[in-house]
């Protein structure tokens, strides 16, 4: 079988409303991966959350390749190296949370900004799985055995990055 790989990386910070706490969330995203963050939008009103359709609420960056690998390494360190099994998925994504960016390491603390947390969601693929994807001559289903698995996904957390699983009791 072939080895699994880390696709994508999509960072998520999620203000809520508020503009200029956006603004710092977009400038903190740039600091901490180097890639240009983009504007998420809502998409109906939440009457209860003071939230109306179409304004700007949350920053997203997605990360690919060795940006993907690095942020990763930093991100694991700020929840201890340690995943929780519910954090996977059936098909081998993983997503987690960081409580305050201030625990990734190298970070200072800046007035100016303030303290966000966000959500970091991991996409893991098998090479050969783009064929479902791609415009001309896609396929309509990837079989099973070709799909990542929880387990898999579990197992390569552990060897490249040195996690451990924290396991339900």
């Amino acid at each position: 079988m072939l080895v699994p790989r880390i696709v994508k990386i999509v960072v998520n910070i999620s203000v809520g409303g508020s503009s200029e706490r956006l603004d710092k969330a977009v400038k903190l995203l740039n600091q901490l991966t180097g890639s240009k963050p983009i504007i998420r939008h809502a998409k109906k009103t939440i009457r209860e959350f003071g939230i109306s359709r179409r304004q700007p609420i949350a920053t997203v960056v997605t990360l690919r390749g060795s940006k993907a690998y690095e942020f990763l390494r930093k991100a694991l360190t700020a929840i201890n190296n340690t995943i929780k099994e519910e954090s996977f998925d059936n098909y081998g994504n993983i997503s987690f949370g960081i409580k305050e960016h201030l625990l990734i390491p190298g970070v200072r603390y800046d007035p100016d900004i303030g303290i966000f947390g966000m959500d970091v969601a991991i996409t893991v693929e098998r090479p050969g799985y783009r064929v479902l994807k791609r415009r001309r001559c896609r396929v309509k289903s990837i079989p099973k055995r070709h799909r990542v698995s929880k387990e898999e996904s579990m197992l390569l957390m552990e060897i490249l990055f040195g996690a451990r699983i924290a396991h339900k009791r």
